[in-house]
């Protein structure tokens, strides 16, 4: 009796453990097991077995952007804008000096509105500024085909024929650091000593309640930039200056012989960390980073909400205060299936009239340096990281170069963490502290990993 019940219980167990492993064993599927019998059918090729992706979870649709310059929208003329601000405004006749201005351009049109009327407000000459196209969508924006929701969007003619700037496209997507090359190379092209550059995400305003410590009188931010600028260039051949640095890169004025001599910026080293690499390389070489101050440069990851505030007018009627658009506007609402379906925001009415011209250093000018103080915050501060600004968008599918966004954002992110361990791996050590470590600039892929690579 004994013995027939062990082996029942040994019959019972013996089954049960072959259904456990024939379920762990089996494919997930009926199409992966499909699949598999083709690849173990012999005569049958891989090929040949159906494909059934298993596709990730629905993305997440923002709701769309607006226009931030509905004024500059309705615009046909330059004439259709208000006037620079007379206590900004640049001189009648160009300083003897070129100050060309470099902005780079890849993704969120309103931040780059943004930054080219606050530099434009802040009384830089139109026609020194270089918005550079770096989309990688070829001629596309300049023919017209991309919309506001697609993340590469950029209106040309509104930059050219009504604010009056320069357009320059690049031949391809180029990363960070070849951005700053291409910056170099049309340096070189167009004979150019030196040249500014200034990022997208940056917003430049004239602090209105300065005056010279000398001459007790107000300036500008661009004819503070042209006074630093003739300073600095007219120091001794001994002060090997590379860089100026305006609230650090925010904007910066670049000496291109400096470049030039410790070969430009690393490719190799796409994103993050490559401004630490050719920092470090042309302090080891002897050149100097020097900083100043001639403005507010702001760094912000938002756009204000309507960019009229920026020419200092005196508000008409009952408009609404200083605001910024944090987030797009509009709603987005579940359907139920996994999708997200966007309800646009309502159209804003144009309003084609603007006040008389507000009084310097007025208590609107301390509401609009306050809000974008606040914005940097906000930027600085988000759990998310500093550049979610850079994924607003998710339109423009069909329209020519379509890139997926989430997609693109996505190998962005990988290039950044492989450019990092690159720039680890080409000094041996991590972080940005080169020569406090001993490095030289001959060093560059000659050391081993310190004891703090772990």
């Amino acid at each position: 009796m004994l013995v027939k019940q062990l082996r029942f219980r040994a019959l019972v167990f013996g089954v049960f453990s072959f259904c456990a492993v024939t379920y762990l064993l089996l494919p997930s599927s009926p199409y992966q097991l499909q699949e598999e019998i083709y690849y173990y059918i012999p005569g049958l090729r891989a090929h040949d077995a159906p494909r059934h992706p298993r596709y990730k979870s629905a993305q997440r649709i923002p709701p769309p952007i607006v226009d931030n310059f509905p004024l500059a929208a309705a615009a046909k003329t330059p004439s259709d804008l208000p006037p620079v601000p007379s206590y900004n405004r640049p001189p009648a006749q160009h300083a003897p000096e070129k100050t060309p201005l470099f902005i780079g351009f890849t993704r969120n049109w309103p931040l780059l509105q943004q930054a080219v009327v606050s530099y434009i407000t802040a009384g830089w000459p139109p026609s020194d500024i270089y918005v550079v196209e770096n989309t990688g969508t070829m001629n596309a924006n300049a023919r017209g085909q991309l919309t506001l929701q697609n993340p590469f969007y950029l209106d040309h003619r509104r930059l050219t024929d009504i604010f009056g700037i320069n357009v320059i496209s690049t031949p391809t997507y180029l990363s960070f650091s070849q951005l700053q090359n291409f910056y170099i190379h049309e340096s070189i092209q167009r004979n150019w000593t030196h040249y500014y550059w200034s990022h997208m995400d940056a917003a430049a305003v004239s602090k209105e309640d300065w005056s010279d410590p000398h001459t007790k009188t107000y300036r500008p931010l661009y004819a503070r930039v042209v006074e630093d600028l003739r300073d600095t260039l007219t120091w001794p051949a001994s002060h090997r200056w590379a860089v100026k640095l305006y609230a650090y890169d925010r904007l910066a004025l670049v000496n291109r012989a400096a470049y030039e001599a410790v070969g430009g910026w690393d490719t190799q080293i796409p994103y993050y960390g490559t401004d630490c690499d050719m920092h470090e390389r042309l302090l080891m070489a002897g050149y100097t980073l020097d900083n100043a101050q001639v403005g507010l440069v702001y760094d912000v990851g938002a756009a204000l909400d309507d960019l009229l505030v920026l020419y200092r007018r005196k508000p008409v009627g009952n408009e609404a205060p200083i605001k910024a658009v944090a987030k797009p506007t509009g709603e987005a609402r579940g359907s139920g299936n996994g999708t997200l379906h966007v309800q646009p925001a309502p159209a804003k009415k144009t309003v084609q009239t603007w006040g008389e011209e507000d009084a310097l250093a007025s208590q609107a000018f301390h509401l609009l340096a306050k809000r974008l103080d606040v914005l940097q915050r906000e930027k600085n501060s988000n759990a998310r990281g500093r550049n979610t600004w850079q994924a607003q968008q998710f339109g423009g599918k069909g329209e020519p170069y379509y890139r997926d966004p989430e997609g693109f954002e996505t190998a962005l992110q990988m290039t950044i963490k492989f450019g990092r361990e690159v720039m680890a791996e080409k000094w041996g050590r991590k972080g940005c502290s080169l020569r406090s470590g001993g490095l030289q600039i001959e060093d560059q892929w000659r050391v081993r990993h310190d004891s703090d690579w772990n």
